[in-house]
């Protein structure tokens, strides 16, 4: 049987979780750092490529014009959830719930300062222009595309505070530049941030926890959830902040277990920041309250858009 040709180049070594799965669709879960498709210097490194390692028939069939079954993107550092169609019925029908504003997408985020206000609604259009080198950047300009995000604050300290955001328009880095324009850059960015927001996280401290939308061919409602990363759990430990998706009787019962393990001699091998025991929360049933229920009331009539 003849090794089929695809556009994109299946790479099988790159591991990428899926959060659901079924004939039609995939929610799968980007690493930070992961680029989602192809382009200058990234033609093997991709989500596109993992998954096409895994779906490659399914979503060359879709072809480029269906952008081989990606529905959004993320930000090359942002991790978290992405939607991906796997039949044309499929991927026309989230498209059309996109631009309808029928896909909610919720990210987690960690600033250094907390906004003013413990939730809000941020209306400022944003404008691509040219930054550094090849990359893009937005800015706030009365001449650019409408751009919307509400946002509440989950916990805080005297360090910082982790931050829900629900960006109702999808505009580039549109979560980023609306959090710096009201004084809460987030952790680590490194183009919107100063020299102390990125002093806290190595990385990008975002991650897209969350997406609800209705199945393109069952109609039903699906609600799929990530956890924290494990690689952002010791930038919350330094600023004094839980885990948005323990409960509190969940944070409580990790900082005994912490406290009971740090007691105990380790060797240096073993040395760790993160706890194994805490890896099984994807599937939380209740992630402390809805996210920003009367925020999405008041937002539905937004305009449509395309990508993150």
């Amino acid at each position: 049987m003849s090794t089929p040709h695809f556009s994109v180049e299946p790479n099988p070594r790159l591991a990428v979780k899926a959060r659901h799965a079924d004939d039609d669709v995939l929610v799968v879960e980007k690493p930070a750092h992961m680029p989602t498709q192809p382009g200058l210097g990234h033609e093997r490194d991709t989500l596109l490529n993992a998954l096409f390692a895994t779906h490659g028939r399914l979503l060359q069939n879709l072809g480029a014009d269906r952008d081989y079954g990606l529905l959004h993107r993320l930000d090359l550092e942002t991790s978290g959830l992405l939607i991906v169609a796997l039949r044309p019925r499929a991927y026309d029908a989230l498209r059309a719930d996109f631009a309808a504003r029928r896909v909610a997408k919720f990210y987690w985020a960690v600033v250094a300062h907390a906004p003013s206000r413990p939730e809000g609604v941020i209306r400022k259009p944003l404008l691509e222009a040219p930054g550094r080198g090849l990359r893009k950047v937005s800015k706030i300009s009365a001449s650019g595309k409408p751009a919307v995000t509400a946002y509440r604050v989950l916990s805080r300290s005297d360090l910082g505070a982790v931050l829900e955001c629900r960006p109702v328009t999808g505009r580039l880095h549109q979560v980023r530049v609306h959090l710096a324009s009201v004084g809460s850059a987030i952790a680590g960015d490194d183009i919107y941030g100063d020299a102390q927001d990125r002093a806290v996280s190595k990385r990008l401290a975002l991650h897209a926890h969350r997406v609800t939308f209705t199945h393109p061919v069952t109609g039903e409602a699906l609600d799929v959830r990530s956890a924290w990363p494990r690689d952002l759990r010791s930038v919350l430990t330094r600023l004094r902040l839980p885990r948005p998706d323990l409960t509190p009787a969940e944070v409580a019962d990790a900082a005994a277990q912490s406290k009971q393990h740090a007691k105990r001699p380790k060797p240096a091998a073993a040395l760790d920041d993160s706890d194994d025991s805490l890896d099984a929360v994807d599937g939380l049933e209740e992630l402390q309250r809805d996210a920003i229920s009367e925020q999405e009331a008041r937002l539905r009539g937004a305009d449509p858009s395309t990508d993150d």
